[in-house]
């Protein structure tokens, strides 16, 4: 027995410290949410670009007479996102979560290079079809992401690694803004943004089917020691596997939907998708048609937020754990964590709102702080799918996720009813009609942080752990021979 500790302990020294193939992995899912994210964030920059409204576009290419249009561009891409939501995640665990991910990002990067040629013969019908497309092959984007974590990153290393991972979704973000701005300003024109992003997508769809793999054994390159390591560090919960066998327990639908604590989990999703893709989607058109920034700075100035939410992520996630080392609860941890993520926010928009004048500096000052407080939702409700249910916690998610992204369609095309309601305003009165955007998500930032606060807990669930057929078996059996027992005596 000594002798297999020692092993096992020579494994983790020789591999823990030193870059493996776990870590390639790693890096190529982080590349890969960088480029999704790349791919969906772009559209909020280039529908500047291609609408008639923005005054710096290029003259050599076509431009859309577009208003309202713009909010239905931006929301349709969550159509396709919806609906593949549960299925992609269900095909990645019982299939292939490295093919389907490459498949899907490969189908996406097309789909994205067809989209100024559907714009050309379409308008904006045929760039709404591409875009549902698109969120049809991406949505499997964050189901395959966790798969191949949970296959990869050992215990010890999941916080680490899944964080750097997921970490591409900011980072994609950042860069997409500032990238997507010179394009369109470039003397190519509007069309570049796509063409660029889709080529990058369909590379490292390539690379990713060449050099990702489903799991260490599957991996020609992973030497014999780091494979061991991951296996044995991750064996423990492959035995529990085993051992359920053909008693696998069945996800307790009912259970979940009638959880209170569920229920606050879908309603503060809901918020956060409010709040976050109503800035995001509609952050440059703000920028273009009340601060007034041309098409360059306006991707400039929209990466600032986005970058400091990305920064801010990686230290509130360590003040997390340590407040956990130190004793407090879980669920203060989570609560104090969500209720800066969205009341923070909640107050800057406010603040930004209550201004008459929208003074540009001060202005991109407070969206900074509204965006960057945000990055406390990770450590807040979004960990706390694992705190409820870790047996269920991956379809809590999936279902938490689909509901949210109905309010991410609906959110954009709010927005644009209430700028658009007025027709072409001057800018005074656009500055009041943005106003009632913030404050209204300033409204549902507040709200959905408060039903959580009063209803979610961070305890695990009763129904983590429903019976499993042959356990009710078991139990009827076992109920007769108390009775004969009772009965004798």
């Amino acid at each position: 027995m000594k002798n297999v500790e020692v092993t096992q302990n020579a494994e983790k020294s020789s591999t823990k410290g030193c870059l493996g193939i776990r870590h390639l992995q790693a890096f190529l899912l982080f590349l890969g949410m960088s480029i999704g994210y790349c791919l969906r964030v772009s559209m909020s920059e280039a529908v500047v670009a291609m609408s008639k409204s923005n005054q710096t576009a290029n003259s050599q290419v076509e431009v859309y007479n577009w208003t309202s249009e713009t909010s239905t561009i931006l929301s349709s891409f969550f159509v396709g996102y919806t609906i593949m939501q549960i299925p992609s995640g269900y095909i990645a665990g019982i299939w292939s979560a490295q093919k389907l991910l490459s498949c899907g990002i490969l189908l996406c990067g097309i789909l994205n290079i067809l989209t100024p040629t559907a714009a050309r013969y379409g308008d904006y019908i045929a760039i709404c079809v591409c875009r549902a497309g698109m969120g049809l092959c991406q949505s499997c984007l964050l189901p395959c992401t966790h798969t191949l974590l949970s296959k990869w990153a050992p215990p010890s290393e999941r916080a680490r690694l899944g964080t750097f991972a997921y970490a591409g979704a900011q980072f994609g973000t950042v860069i997409s803004f500032p990238i997507s701005g010179m394009l369109g300003a470039s003397a190519i024109g509007w069309p570049s943004i796509f063409y660029v992003f889709g080529a990058l997508s369909i590379a490292w769809s390539i690379l990713f089917f060449i050099l990702g793999s489903d799991c260490p054994s599957k991996d020609p390159r992973i030497s014999e020691e780091e494979k061991r390591y991951i296996e044995n560090s991750l064996k423990s919960d492959e035995e529990k596997d085993k051992k359920e066998d053909e008693s696998v327990k069945k996800i307790p639908w009912k259970a979940i939907f009638t959880s209170g604590p569920m229920w606050a989990l879908i309603i503060v999703h809901c918020g956060q998708n409010w709040g976050y893709w109503t800035l995001v989607t509609e952050l440059p058109t703000y920028m273009n048609s009340v601060l007034n920034f041309d098409l360059e700075e306006n991707g400039l100035k929209s990466a600032i937020p986005y970058l400091v939410m990305w920064i801010l992520s990686f230290p509130v996630c360590w003040f997390a754990d340590y407040a956990l080392t130190k004793g407090i609860s879980r669920g203060v941890i989570r609560k104090v964590c969500n209720t800066v993520a969205h009341w923070g926010p909640a107050v800057a928009l406010i603040c930004l709102a209550t201004m008459p004048v929208h003074d540009p500096n001060v202005a991109v000052a407070i969206l900074v702080v509204a965006v960057g407080l945000n990055a406390g939702s990770l450590c807040g409700f979004q960990i706390n799918h694992i705190d409820l249910s870790p047996n269920f916690a991956g379809t809590m998610m999936s279902i938490t996720n689909c509901i949210a992204s109905v309010i991410a369609i609906i959110a954009p095309l709010i927005c644009s009813q209430i700028v658009d309601s007025e027709g072409k305003a001057g800018t005074e009165r656009l500055v009041v009609l943005w106003n009632r955007v913030f404050y209204l998500s300033a409204g549902v930032y507040i709200v959905g942080n408060l039903i959580f606060i009063l209803f979610g807990k961070a305890e695990v669930q009763p129904w983590n752990n429903p019976e499993t057929e042959k356990e009710k078996e078991q139990r009827g059996k076992e109920i007769p021979m108390v009775s004969i027992l009772e009965n004798g005596k």
